[in-house]
């Protein structure tokens, strides 16, 4: 019995670093489903292990018992994004980080506004009728028309270029048209009105024309 709080000692450790382990691998769930079933499943097998030794020592078993809950849950997330990105891949669309507007200048702001007027020639005005033939021609020298433009661009990127569609998915797209779309169109056409950048209406462009 003398050995027993020296082995309890050891593992405690164990314990702290199997906790540590499932805590970066909380935070690599966003990551490769399939390296993550495999990290899960060595963090299982320790466990595992670590039950088989400690079954003397109730407060090591209450810890494990937590552990399995976090491996399976971890599992579970793990298999799903497998099956939603058919195997280890980053499902869907990822969003890009937000261009800071307020201070981007030259080549680097032409490059960001770049990316807003091909969503707006290729998805916006082409697909949303008169909400899109309100935004006014002047729109990219409209700093408030490039925020929402931006957020408004990325999210239809995550709804609509992701390669499966879920019930959250279809809600989110719900959403987007009878709400969020509606308000930010509203936006847009209120800042390029009348302004005297130029017309505020929609122009079908001539070839070779710059929009």
């Amino acid at each position: 019995m003398t050995g027993e709080p020296d082995g309890l000692t050891a593992v405690l450790l164990q314990l702290a670093g199997i906790t540590q382990k499932l805590a970066e691998l909380d935070q690599r769930q966003t990551g490769n489903a399939r390296d993550l079933t495999q990290r899960i499943t060595t963090v299982a097998s320790l466990v595992d292990q670590l039950k088989d030794t400690t079954a003397s020592h109730a407060q090591a078993l209450a810890v494990l018992d937590g552990l399995d809950r976090q491996v399976a849950d971890l599992a579970a997330k793990a298999a799903a994004d497998a099956a939603a990105d058919g195997g280890g891949n980053a499902a869907g669309y990822q969003p890009s980080a937000a261009p800071k507007f307020w201070k981007l200048d030259g080549p680097a702001r032409d490059q960001a506004i770049s990316k807003l007027r091909a969503w707006v020639e290729q998805v916006y005005r082409p697909g949303y009728g008169h909400l899109a033939a309100s935004l006014g021609e002047c729109w990219e020298q409209h700093p408030l028309c490039l925020y929402i433009l931006d957020w408004l661009s990325e999210l239809w990127s995550v709804l609509y270029l992701a390669p499966t569609r879920t019930a959250g998915t279809l809600a989110g797209q719900a959403e987007w048209h009878t709400r969020l779309l509606a308000a930010a169109a509203e936006q847009l056409a209120h800042e390029t009105r009348g302004c005297t950048h130029g017309t505020s209406r929609y122009r079908i462009a001539t070839p070779g024309a710059r929009p």
